[in-house]
């Protein structure tokens, strides 16, 4: 049987700080025009732009700062950064929900989303997947055994495609909660068969309570333990919200410092076999 081929890798460190409160948040890469020339004397350069779109209105270009991004006419244009913001840290109740995406050019919060691209000459078909590679740790601490947050699980749910193109050419993406509860190991994510995937589409964990496509609001803003609104000087001050798609938990039993905790996702978009 033939392997898949994998023509889009992407390695994101995702980290969680705790020091009363918790963050977590994936780094990313920007990406290059593709470039295609023609028969005879015609040369087309472009084809479809790696500019992020906006998962809930796919016409519109948006910006939400760098993003990781791999190259090539099958390929990821971005992926958000997880990021759990600031949580008090209880004796119980060790549940933090990551923020949702926000823009620099006026577009609300949004899910967290991946945007792919498929500009082959025929439709092939691909696979999404992710994997995270290690537990969240932190090496610095002294007592070895507690360098790790163990048990602690990474959940992504309420997953959807959207697209300015034809719906019946949509990936298939996986209905289930997706939980991370076995590290290194791959989780699906979407796949589209042999005659679908061609375009450029996006893939939105949860979405925002304006959306137009039936999908259910998964964010809230988030406060501080005092009550207060918070506010991400990254993007201009805007309100933060929270996603209950992207979800972190940690066991009741697992002890937790005060610091910053680190672990992997790579992400990993393959074409089908011949």
């Amino acid at each position: 049987m033939d392997k898949m081929t994998k023509v889009g890798l992407l390695s994101c460190v995702t980290s969680l700080s705790l020091f009363v409160t918790s963050i977590v948040f994936v780094e990313p890469v920007l990406a290059e025009s593709a470039e295609r020339i023609g028969k005879g004397k015609i040369e087309m350069i472009g084809g479809i732009p790696k500019d992020p779109i906006d998962p809930e209105n796919p016409e519109k270009p948006v910006d939400p700062g760098p993003g990781p991004s791999t190259d090539g006419p099958l390929r990821i244009d971005f992926v958000s950064s997880f990021n759990f913001g600031n949580n008090k840290i209880e004796k119980r109740n060790h549940h933090f929900f990551a923020n949702a995406q926000l823009f620099h050019d006026g577009t609300t919060a949004r899910g967290s989303y991946i945007q792919i691209t498929d500009e082959r000459s025929e439709k092939l078909g691909w696979t999404l997947q992710v994997r995270q590679e290690f537990q969240f740790k932190n090496s610095v601490i002294q007592e070895k055994d507690e360098q790790e947050l163990k048990g602690a699980t990474l959940s992504l749910d309420h997953g959807w495609a959207n697209s300015i193109y034809t719906w019946e050419t949509a990936p298939v993406v996986t209905k289930d909660t997706i939980e991370i509860t076995e590290l290194a190991t791959t989780q699906n994510i979407a796949i589209a068969d042999v005659g679908s995937g061609k375009g450029q589409w996006t893939i939105e964990f949860g979405a925002s309570e304006t959306n137009t496509n039936n999908q259910k609001n998964t964010l809230f803003p988030k406060t501080t333990p005092s009550g207060e609104a918070v506010l991400d000087s990254e993007f201009e001050n805007q309100l933060v919200y929270g996603n209950k798609a992207v979800a972190l938990s940690i066991p009741n039993g697992t002890v937790i410092k005060p610091v910053q905790y680190e672990t992997e996702l790579t992400w990993i978009l393959a074409a089908l076999p011949n």
